[in-house]
């Protein structure tokens, strides 16, 4: 048995709705892409191992990167321990008591620019509960 062809308009059709797709697949894809504030700042984000949230944000600075990470775990008064790493190496650490109605703290830091892609690690973790922050970009 022969199966007819089908006429344009259904053909035509059916292309229509595979472009449509595409493109909404496409558009899928790029907005899990990582924030990008402009060409010379990248912000990353994630969630931490309980209910706090991290933020970890580079941007050039006088031929330095400033770096700054932030944790916001919605409580007052949690004492954490933070850490910067930079191309494998421990740049910056200490300790941090979140403050403010939301709970949080950030530290900045202004970070030597190496040659090349620059690989930056956060990490942070609650003293009292052992929650741990951690995320990473490349500048």
């Amino acid at each position: 048995m022969t199966v007819p062809p089908l006429p344009r308009s259904v053909t035509a059709t059916a292309r229509l709705l595979a472009a449509a797709t595409a493109l909404t697949v496409g558009l899928g894809v790029a907005s899990v892409a990582p924030a990008v504030a402009s060409d010379d700042e990248v912000i990353k984000r994630g969630g931490c191992s309980g209910r706090a949230d991290w933020k970890l944000k580079a941007k050039s600075d006088d031929g330095r990167i400033e770096v700054e990470g932030e944790v916001d775990s919605f409580r007052r008064g949690q004492q954490w321990r933070w850490r910067i790493r930079h191309d494998g190496h421990v740049s910056a650490s200490g300790t941090a008591t979140t403050t403010g109605p939301s709970g949080s703290f950030d530290v900045e830091r202004r970070l030597t620019n190496a040659p090349g892609v620059d690989r930056i690690g956060w990490r942070a973790r609650n003293v009292a509960s052992g929650q741990t922050c951690r995320g990473g970009l490349r500048f």
